[in-house]
């Protein structure tokens, strides 16, 4: 039998990479598109979301090379911290283009062959859809359009595609060093994992979800329900 075909947007490093590894490990087929792509359990592809004709290459070369898509994990996004006097108008776009532009241009991309599969999307945005922290205008702003283009999208492609949104919070993807207190501030009692995103990616896009569409999901440790005053 055919094994299920993922798409995962910068799936390079971090917490794509952990999707990547994940469904691989579950038996899928991973196509990873990210600027620079790094070897791995998947057909690694270098491009650049946030660019039209890069997303339509790709997308074109999953249906040429393994004929199907089943599901789509729009996980691409960085960060420029800077106050909004310093920021330019060409650094916000940057951020937006990739972090919520890219998804347009990829479910677009997508449709059809999602349609056929009677696929899912899965879309990664943040609990700074909810939260800030000063200086972080462009990416909040990227990450709330995100939430909102979800649960668009999934009454505008439901029933045939579902499409749910993961907002993480404390994530460590980059092995830094962290205190006790770190983990202690959880009410999970921990930094959150890669791996603990992976895992609902996993089931949001099995066949064991198949009645959950338009919903976030936020894998934060309980942060965001802790009252802090300073």
């Amino acid at each position: 039998m055919t094994p299920r075909v993922a798409l995962v947007t910068g799936g390079a490093r971090g917490i794509g990479a952990a999707i990547a590894a994940r469904l691989s490990a579950d038996g899928w087929r991973v196509v990873v598109a990210d600027r620079d792509p790094a070897p791995g359990p998947a057909r690694a592809v270098a491009a650049d979301v946030a660019d039209e004709a890069a997303v339509s290459a790709l997308l074109q070369g999953i249906e040429e090379t393994e004929g199907r898509l089943d599901a789509l994990v729009c996980n691409a996004g960085f960060m420029i911290r800077k106050p909004i006097a310093e920021l330019s108008l060409a650094e916000w776009s940057s951020v937006l283009a990739t972090n919520l532009t890219s998804t347009f241009l990829l479910v677009r991309a997508a449709e059809r062959l999602l349609r056929a599969a009677g696929g899912a999307v899965v879309t990664i945005a943040s609990t700074r859809a909810h939260m800030s922290e000063p200086h972080t205008e462009s990416y909040a702003a990227s990450k709330g359009g995100l939430l909102a283009l979800t649960h668009a999208l999934s009454l505008s492609l439901g029933p045939a595609i579902r499409v749910n949104c993961i907002s993480p919070g404390w994530i460590d993807t980059r092995g830094e060093p962290l205190t006790p207190q770190d983990h202690a501030q959880h009410p999970a009692g921990r930094v959150g994992r890669p791996e603990d995103v992976a895992a609902v990616a996993a089931w949001l896009l099995g066949a064991e979800s198949r009645f959950v569409t338009g919903a976030e999901f936020i894998i934060d440790g309980g942060m965001t329900r802790k009252m802090i005053y300073i």
